[in-house]
């Protein structure tokens, strides 16, 4: 069995349906979705792509405490025994994993970036490493179950329909040592992991003045502005905007990298988008590798000529 596990219905649940019901169908497993969070979740569009969904509902679970989500999370993958089990890694992934792995003596694997499976059924997890200089494939040949976390957005959403079924696992009410006092929400100033189209830039747009003409471009399209860890760490724009391992993966529609080299690190970040437009002055740049449509030309003044063909189109 394969297992997925989140606190919420959202698009990492259908993005690692999807690619588990891939590894499903070359093992022949059953695909389960334990889902733990709080009693008014709607499981009625995410339940058909599994063969069972676990719910895991409770009022006590409104807001995220580690040990009540730990020990019940436990308990249902000791009762259903999934050989695989995967989250997506955000805030709750990154958290609960590390901690459920300890409780079941296993090895996890952080930040996937793709997985596959072998003919003995061992996860093949492929995250980048030593910096992000090299993609390291990591299996768990020797211990039960295998655990990843999925960098959101690796993957594509394929649906397809599996049994349906549904059960209501048995809460285990734990003694919380936490306290929930209050919760504000912060709005991020960049929402490029939302945008259809994204306009990055690189260390090749030279100085910080010049990055205006991607914010430019990128408002004339409705979409947003990425940018790299250099451009980040010069402050030329906040880490909301990072694209990249230390940043946040993108899958655009389109993609434009203006004066960006493509380091590993950046590619991993930005790699599944659907066309990646490359605009580099060095032709040997590594970024025209996972380009569709590369430019060798100053950065600035193609999107300078970008924006000013899209005024006068607009103009006319």
């Amino acid at each position: 069995m394969i297992g997925i596990i989140n606190n919420r219905i959202d698009e990492n649940t259908f993005e690692l349906l999807g690619k588990a019901n891939q590894l499903a169908q070359k093992i022949q497993a059953d695909l389960c979705l334990f889902i733990i969070g709080s009693m008014n979740m709607e499981i009625d569009k995410v339940k058909d792509y599994a063969d069972l969904t676990i719910l895991l509902l409770s009022e006590k679970f409104e807001h995220f405490s580690v040990y009540p989500f730990l020990i019940n999370l436990e308990r249902a993958v000791r009762k259903y025994k999934p050989s695989i089990l995967l989250s997506p890694a955000t805030t709750f992934g990154r958290t609960i994993m590390p901690a459920l792995a300890a409780r079941l003596a296993t090895g996890l694997t952080a930040d996937c970036t793709d997985l596959d499976v072998d003919e003995k059924g061992n996860l093949l997890q492929t995250r980048p490493a030593i910096g992000g200089n090299v993609m390291a494939t990591i299996i768990t040949p020797n211990h039960r179950p295998q655990m990843a976390t999925v960098r959101p957005r690796s993957f594509s959403f394929q649906p397809e329909k599996r049994k349906g079924m549904v059960e209501r696992d048995e809460i285990v009410k734990i003694e919380d040592g936490c306290e929930f006092i209050s919760m504000e929400k912060r709005e991020t100033s960049a929402q490029i992991d939302q945008a259809q189209v994204v306009v990055s830039v690189g260390k090749g747009l030279r100085r910080k003045e010049n990055t205006e003409i991607a914010e430019r471009l990128a408002k004339m399209v409705n979409g947003a502005v990425g940018a790299t860890r250099s451009v980040v760490d010069a402050k030329w724009f906040s880490h909301d905007h990072q694209v990249g391992l230390s940043g946040k993966t993108v899958k655009p529609k389109i993609y434009i990298a203006a004066g960006i080299s493509g380091a590993v690190q950046h590619i991993a970040g930005m790699q599944t988008s659907e066309i990646v437009v490359a605009i580099n002055k060095d032709k040997y740049a590594p970024i025209f590798k996972v380009a569709d449509i590369g430019l060798v030309s100053d950065a600035y003044s193609t999107l300078e000529q970008i924006v000013k063909l899209l005024e006068d189109e607009k103009d006319e």
